[in-house]
């Protein structure tokens, strides 16, 4: 992985190209570069460790005409982060070129073969495997440039999306994809291709996501054709994107980050609208509406997620049980799809990610379909692999979030989890009516509420300077707000690079008191809750040992005022929400952190946006 670009039409192709791989940055990388068949018939390769910048000035002085091209920036799995295994890679006569996003797993015994056959391989990665391979079946079985593809692929054991480009045939683009997100732009005689619709989306909203096993056929002149591996037509959907161009602008902001962190109050009332009614006295989710007496009748709710998400399905756990009285479990997805789990036919399984394309969040949700459990999806991107693949779900629709280090997805995810809760609680009965309401009312709040902690962002950034210093950090939190804590140590770790942890601040004398000293900052989330006296009693613990403790509290706390070095209120809300709440200065914190210290914080060293690999 990680980011695919490619133009076939009459326009050059390399101002599009290096365009939108700038657009695919925020998904994170380590080299880039860039395909074209110049206006003289010539394959000219360009590529380059670093930034796109890098390859921008690598490719300055270079032939860069042409009207057909493939581009990628790669996030290293086989082979170190360099120019040698930067894509694309050449075939071995360096007649085709090819992209990739994925991983081979059987490569290795590829690479013998045909290094038996007499190929001598430039690069340390699994991609050049598959180009040698496509140029070694054309040239033997003298077939087309797709079958060579088709033929090749069948032998492929693993995830790819790729984009091939021949010099014999520079009128064409094929592409393909399994387990690997790739959607192909319609215009005006052109095609587009990209891993996502955000390079795609400033020339057109006409779009086809491809599925697993199928190969796109772009050429110019002529409609897009799709097929299988084994060549049986396959009638594309074309889709009309609802993404705008000012949604992947900073709008002013210094960073995606921060400006996706503002965004919030926006993005959760559209989260809510048309979900919520006027009056705060109804929730419709469709999907759990639509199928209303399968989710009633099931027995347990599994949920699977990676990341933050992951955090997000700790607080839907607590929701649901506590609303619905239905027991949930939730599961690393990682580690789901390798441990034989008991998946029963009255299970739902949610399924929940922002891009809709993490992989093994998508390969939980093909176990547990082949165990004949319910999936219901919670993503953000409409049209992605997992909306596709589950049987219900709902969109957050919190637009794209371009900030490696999830915010507004993460706020957008925790407030559609509260709408399923709240609505499978009033048709199964578990909630009283006055309950019910004011739940839904304060969700209808939460917007506001927000708009009121982000009025501190210059506190907090004040309060950062003071941290910069620290190499380590502890997070705690109890119930609704420990996953909180997980969230806020996550954020931290991802772009500033401080190891932080999260805990449950009452395991803290389990073990992880040991380490608190002065020197050790310890952000506690002590909101008024059901066992706010519980956590005093944790950070005095804390204090006790002279760590410095930054504290989450209610609006007119004094408690915790007393002991905590420092303090961050927010607005009293139902002890539900109070997450949603609490990682709002956690992001603030994490970020202004970030940037005292000088990091990358859209694009933090080593992490992918998508993580479409294992």
């Amino acid at each position: 992985m990680c980011g695919i670009v490619g133009y076939l039409g009459a326009r050059q192709a390399y101002p599009i190209l290096i365009k939108g791989l700038h657009r695919l940055e925020y998904r994170g990388y380590d080299s880039a570069g860039i395909a074209l068949i110049s206006d003289g018939g010539i394959l000219n390769l360009y590529k380059s460790k670093g930034k796109v910048a890098d390859l921008e000035r690598f490719a300055e002085a270079k032939d860069t005409s042409g009207t057909v091209g493939i581009a990628h920036t790669r996030w290293a799995t086989h082979g170190e982060p360099n120019d040698l295994n930067a894509h694309p890679h050449y075939s071995q006569s360096r007649s085709l070129a090819l992209i990739h996003n994925g991983i081979i797993e059987n490569y290795a015994v590829l690479r013998l073969e045909l290094e038996s056959k007499g190929y001598t391989f430039r690069s340390n990665t699994d991609t050049e495997v598959i180009v040698y391979l496509v140029e070694y079946i054309r040239d033997t079985d003298g077939v087309d440039l797709c079958t060579a593809v088709q033929l090749a692929l069948q032998q492929v054991v693993g995830a790819y999306a790729i984009a091939i480009l021949s010099k014999d045939d520079p009128d064409c683009i094929i592409a393909a994809r399994k387990s690997s997100p790739l959607v192909v732009g319609i215009g005006e005689d052109e095609f587009f291709l990209a891993s996502d619709a955000t390079p795609i989306v400033e020339y057109t909203d006409r779009v086809v996501y491809l599925d697993d096993g199928e190969i796109a056929v772009l050429r110019r002149g002529e409609p897009l054709r799709v097929v299988d591996l084994h060549n049986a037509p396959v009638t594309p959907v074309v889709r009309r994107l609802a993404m705008n161009l000012s949604q992947l602008e900073k709008g002013g902001y210094p960073h995606f980050m921060l400006k996706e962190i503002y965004e919030q109050p926006q993005t959760l009332l559209n989260c809510i609208r048309g979900r919520i009614n006027i009056e705060g006295t109804s929730v419709v989710l469709s999907g759990i509406i639509d199928n209303r007496e399968r989710i009633l009748s099931a027995r347990r709710i599994i949920i699977v997620a990676c990341g933050t998400s992951w955090h997000a399905a700790l607080i839907g756990e607590h929701l649901i049980e506590d609303l619905c009285r239905i027991p949930v479990e939730v599961e690393y997805a990682s580690e789901f799809r390798y441990r034989n789990p008991v998946i029963l036919p009255d299970d739902i399984v949610i399924a929940i990610s922002q891009s809709g394309e993490t992989a093994d969040t998508l390969a939980a949700v093909e176990l547990a379909k082949s165990r004949g459990a319910f999936i219901y999806g919670i993503c953000n991107v409409v049209g992605s692999s997992i909306a596709r693949a589950t049987d219900s779900g709902s969109y957050i629709h919190v637009g794209p979030e371009i900030g490696v280090a999830s915010t507004k997805a993460f706020t957008g995810q925790v407030t559609v989890l509260s709408m399923l809760a709240l609505t499978l609680a009033h048709e199964k009965g578990t909630v009283t009516d006055e309950r019910f309401t004011a739940l839904v009312r304060e969700l209808q709040h939460i917007p506001d509420h927000i708009t009121q902690v982000l009025k501190q962002a210059p506190a907090i950034a004040d309060l950062a300077k003071t941290f910069t210093y620290a190499r380590n950090f502890i997070y705690l939190g109890r119930g609704y707000n420990y996953p909180a804590a997980l969230e806020g140590a996550l954020k931290l770790k991802e772009i500033s690079y401080i190891h932080a942890e999260g805990y449950p601040a009452a395991e803290m004398k389990h073990g992880p008191i040991a380490l608190i000293d002065a020197e050790m900052p310890v952000v506690a989330i002590a909101t008024t809750d059901s066992i706010y006296e519980k956590t005093i009693s944790n950070i005095q613990e804390i204090k006790a040992r002279q760590g410095k403790i930054i504290a989450i509290v209610t609006e007119g706390d004094t408690a915790v005022r007393s002991i905590a070095d420092h303090v961050i209120p927010v607005p009293r809300v139902a002890e539900p929400f109070a997450p949603i709440l609490a990682s709002i200065p956690l992001q603030l914190l994490a970020y202004y952190i970030a940037v005292h210290k000088g990091r990358d914080v859209d694009q933090p060293r080593n992490l992918a946006k998508s993580v479409t690999v294992e």
